[in-house]
């Protein structure tokens, strides 16, 4: 059986890859940090199998920011595949934290490429890139050929890591694939993500346990796609015989705006909006009542307005399908998710159990 070691595998993207990987027959190694919180909750339902403990699923502490440690686990698991996705990956928290997500997202690829060469280990790998790379170079649509123009500290790592990969790749002859994945949400994002705090959000309003959502640009407009399915074009991006970089993306976007509508909507609310710039407010049509405001702490130094991917180079070499999943039933799927949370956290504090 196949060995694939994938860093970040407790995350969103980690989780839904693990689980596609293990329907594929891999043997499935994560590396976790070592925290002071226990948080797996994206895959304890990957450790039993038939009833059994899964035994083609274990996980090994290590961090990027570890070389040894690195080290350390790719000579014990020497991995077919190799799939990064560790990354402070929040782009607004990367502006309070530079020097840290530079750490992590920038210099912990280089870690890890030289564990592999001093490992001496054939391997390939696959490298989590991110559409905010393009930042807000004048261009309808943003391909493998658009010139990069990062606006966040994240950004800018995120550029170093693709021009190292692609450095190691030449200079070494080592099969690493980016792909340039442009925003992808599912029921297991973490609720700091402007998406996931809107679902979330209102499903509590539902069950009268929030009355305000707070946001801040109501116009960016991003292209929105649904997690499980780009963990399949990062596998297929290493089936491939020749390795190389792939947009991975919808081909359509919709404002932050849109995105609450759909999801208030979802909850029986039909939002009017009232107010421009920073007066904006989001208000029930039936009720009267304002739910939705912006806060200018949810502003960035510098933003990327709109970001619109082109992935028909992944569509054509690939045969990935953008659209298998459609921005209407992402928001219904991850709204009918919260509101059985919202649901559960309104009965248990009705029993006394307080949450957060």
């Amino acid at each position: 059986m196949k060995k694939a070691l994938i860093t970040g595998i407790t995350g969103q993207d980690g989780s839904y890859l693990a689980e596609f990987l293990l329907d594929k027959g891999y043997h499935v190694y994560g590396v976790i940090r070592r925290t002071s919180l226990f948080k797996r909750h994206r895959i304890e339902h990957l450790y039993l199998f038939d009833g059994q403990h899964n035994d083609r699923l274990k996980l090994m502490y290590g961090d990027l920011n570890d070389a040894s440690s690195l080290n350390r686990i790719l000579e014990k698991v020497k991995p077919d595949e190799i799939y990064n996705l560790a990354a402070q990956s929040h782009v607004g928290i990367s502006f309070q934290m530079p020097e840290y997500t530079t750490n992590v997202n920038a210099l912990g690829i280089i870690r890890l490429l030289d564990a592999i060469k001093e490992v001496k280990l054939k391997t390939k790998f696959y490298q989590a890139s991110s559409s905010e790379i393009f930042g807000s170079f004048p261009a309808k649509s943003q391909s493998e050929a658009t010139p990069f123009h990062p606006r966040s500290p994240y950004a800018c790592a995120k550029a170093f890591s693709f021009y190292i990969t692609q450095n190691y790749r030449e200079a070494y002859g080592m099969f690493i694939c980016n792909g340039f994945l442009f925003n992808h949400e599912s029921p297991r994002r973490s609720e700091n993500f402007v998406s996931r705090k809107i679902t979330m959000s209102l499903a509590r309003m539902k069950f009268g346990l929030q009355k305000k959502l707070l946001l801040g640009n109501l116009n960016a407009r991003r292209d929105w796609g649904y997690a499980k399915d780009y963990v399949e074009a990062m596998w297929l991006m290493l089936q491939q015989p020749k390795p190389d970089d792939y947009v991975i993306a919808t081909g359509e976007n919709h404002s932050v705006r849109e995105f609450a509508e759909l999801a208030a909507k979802g909850i029986g609310i039909d939002l009017i909006w009232k107010g421009k710039g920073l007066n904006e407010k989001g208000i029930d049509r039936r009720t009267k009542k304002t739910i939705i405001e912006v806060d200018p702490d949810y502003f960035r130094p510098t933003d990327v307005e709109t970001l619109l991917g082109n992935p028909d180079k992944a569509v054509k070499k690939l045969g990935w399908k953008p659209k298998k999943t459609l921005f209407k039933e992402l928001i219904r799927m991850m709204m009918e998710s919260d509101l059985k949370l919202a649901e559960h956290e309104a009965l248990g504090r009705r029993m006394g159990i307080k949450y957060g």
